[in-house]
């Protein structure tokens, strides 16, 4: 190395150098800086320069320091493709094994990286020289307009590592990212490592291993909860009980998705293989703490319902109960199935915000949907009816058998169901037969014409005695009356209120109030009169000749 050579490596180390320090010090100076992804320059620039900085901190035990600096560097990363619970583990990984390939390989001149800003023509990718790794322009989603190391190359740095870990670091490159083999892969014996279907032998071991520990975990959780439940069934409450069975099956399942998330990390899985298992996993355990939260809710409608007859409620809270269960089931099932989405790497912000382009679309078709709800809730307010109150609304006539969120259903006297929009039912008419504090009953009874009028008014005082005595009728304001001469009959009108609490008891009552009558007029001998006509002739035809007119 002659002496001009020797200058130039002094002012390219100063340079560096320098640049270190700069970066450290905007670190520190001005948190809130973006990271430079604007042109590949910029993007390899950060990369390199924070994944030096982050050894550096290692060395110097600077644990907070590093992880800022690592963070740096994965966001030059293109990870869309990554579950959004893996991102963080397998960015650290990208990004740890494209450093140590780029030191091994090629030393970064950054005057050979394209840099837009200086009027150059816009690249859609850069490729390192000699090289696979890509630096790629992101077209669409949040970081749109900024150049990231390629999925490919992310994909694909743990395969670019291996091919250069035999070599030496080149000299005055950053000496790599502190790499170290997993420990559980030190000690795995060699034959293990053959590759199988994308993953070594050992790693389908350790799937299988799993799946197995995580069976009994299940089986552990399920033997725990079994305990707890013969514990709390010496409490005073049986709440603790239906809750400790409500959430016993899924808690177990739960614990063991758990666990094989868990795995996924310990067993180093990369490519296909983690992105099937990862869904898979993510899926079932989204499914099993829905399956929790939805038996807790049951749980919870189940004490508010039977909490109703001790506050002496009249029904409606019963109501008020079901559609708040309803509502609850509704945003768990809601949230679940989004943050599934969120976990699968699907922006559920900008999957929502996409929607915005048909809703208006949107909005037409819900509205009967937002009628039905806020009429739901106008029902439930106002209070017209309750559940098994016989309503009349239309042409519809019925006991109300549930009051939904959409929809209440209205079982007929003949024994079908009919559902009405809520929206209809806030706005029509609605007479609640279920509501009468009475029940009136009018009956005309007809005795005959020859009926002598000491029986009529002994008939009459009879139907009174019997009205006072019996519990269900309304003492005062009725009547008892000789009210019309009809065509063939004395019209006696019976006008009294029964007080009944529903239909059932209103019949078994006439009935008791009929007999009673039928029985005073057989003792009294007096006949009820049915439609008949007399026909007065005043001559017949004379007979001709013998013969009878028929």
């Amino acid at each position: 190395m002659n002496f001009l050579q020797k200058i130039l490596l002094l002012l390219s180390l100063f340079t560096y150098s320098t640049t270190f320090s700069q970066e450290s010090v905007q670190l520190d100076d001005k948190p809130l800086v973006g990271v430079k992804t604007d042109h590949p320059q910029d993007t390899m620039r950060t990369f390199m320069t924070n994944m030096n900085n982050y050894r550096q901190s290692k060395l110097n035990s600077d644990i907070d320091k590093a992880n800022e600096f690592l963070d740096i560097a994965i966001r030059t990363l293109n990870l869309d493709d990554i579950p959004f619970l893996l991102q963080s583990e397998k960015g650290e990984e990208a990004a740890i094994f494209l450093k140590e390939t780029i030191d091994r390989v090629i030393l970064i001149d950054y005057e050979y990286i394209p840099d837009n800003s200086k009027g150059s023509e816009p690249l859609q990718r850069w490729r390192l020289k000699d090289t696979e790794i890509t630096i790629i322009k992101v077209e669409k989603g949040e970081r749109a307009g900024e150049y990231l190391f390629s999925k490919d190359t992310v994909y694909r740095s743990k395969e670019f590592y291996d091919k250069v870990k035999h070599l030496t670091y080149l000299e005055d490159s950053g000496q790599g990212a502190l790499y170290q083999q997993p420990f559980l892969e030190k000690l795995v014996p060699k034959w293990t490592k053959k590759i199988y279907f994308g993953i070594a032998l050992w790693q389908w071991m350790g799937i299988a291993t799993s799946v197995f520990i995580g069976l009994i975990f299940r089986l552990i959780s399920k033997g725990i909860l079994t305990i707890i439940l013969h514990l709390a069934a010496k409490s005073q409450t049986d709440w603790d009980n239906k809750i400790i069975e409500a959430i016993s099956s899924p808690s177990g399942y739960i614990v063991s998705t758990g666990f094989w998330y868990f795995s996924l990390g310990i067993l180093k899985l990369e490519g296909t293989i983690l992105s099937i298992l990862t869904f898979t996993i993510q899926i079932l355990l989204s499914f099993f703490i829905i399956w929790f939260l939805y038996g807790l809710a049951n749980v919870f409608s189940e004490y508010l319902i039977e909490k109703e007859p001790e506050n002496g409620n009249n029904g409606m809270d019963k109501q008020i109960a079901n559609l708040i269960t309803r509502t609850i089931k509704s945003i768990i099932i809601l949230f679940g199935v989004l943050i599934t989405i969120q976990n699968m790497g699907i922006n559920v912000m900008s999957l929502l915000a996409g929607l915005g382009i048909g809703g208006l679309a949107f909005a037409l078709a819900a509205k009967d949907t937002a009628a039905n709800l806020f009429g739901s809730i106008m029902i439930l307010v106002d209070r017209p009816f309750k559940l098994g109150d016989w309503i009349k609304i239309g042409s519809n006539e019925g006991t109300v058998e549930e009051i939904g969120l959409r929809s209440t259903r209205i079982r007929t006297f003949y024994d079908s169901v009919i559902s009405i929009p809520n929206m209809d039912m806030a706005v029509s008419p609605i007479d609640n037969m279920g509501q009468r504090k009475f029940r009136r009953v009018v009956a005309n009874l007809g005795i005959t014409y020859g009926t002598p009028t000491s029986k009529i008014e002994s008939f009459i005082e009879g139907i009174k005695a019997i009205i006072q005595n019996e519990p269900n009728t309304r003492k005062e304001n009725y009547h008892v009356v000789f009210n019309k001469f009809g065509d063939f009959n004395l019209e006696i009108l019976v006008y009294v209120f029964l007080k009944v609490p529903d239909w059932s008891v209103e019949l078994t009552t006439k009935q008791a109030l009929y007999l009673k009558i039928i029985k005073l007029a057989e003792e009294l001998e007096i006949e009820f009169a049915f439609p008949t006509q007399t026909l007065h002739v005043e001559s017949l035809p004379e007979s001709n000749g013998g013969n009878v007119l028929r």
